[in-house]
């Protein structure tokens, strides 16, 4: 599976405690990702400062759903799921 055009949901979604150029201490979930462009695909794609977190996500049916809506819903369960 590919990331869908204009979706984003991954950078969006989950909090990330990894420093991102830009944002030094992370994200919190729910909050977009500084790095995300004007069509919601990530600037660091391939570039070495990218989290290795963000580089693990990999797009997929269980993931992602049946479109950006429903990849934010499954997402945000996801991480309310896994808090401490």
């Amino acid at each position: 599976m590919h990331c869908r055009d204009h979706c984003g949901a991954c950078c969006i979604a989950p909090s990330i405690s990894s420093p991102i150029p830009g944002m030094p201490h992370g994200k919190p979930a729910g909050v977009a990702c500084i790095q995300l462009d004007e069509q919601l695909r990530c600037r660091l794609f391939g570039d070495p400062r990218r989290p290795a977190v963000c580089g693990s996500l990999r797009p997929s049916d269980s993931m992602c759903g049946g479109g950006r809506m429903q990849a934010l819903e499954m997402l945000r369960e996801l991480e309310v799921a896994t808090a401490p």
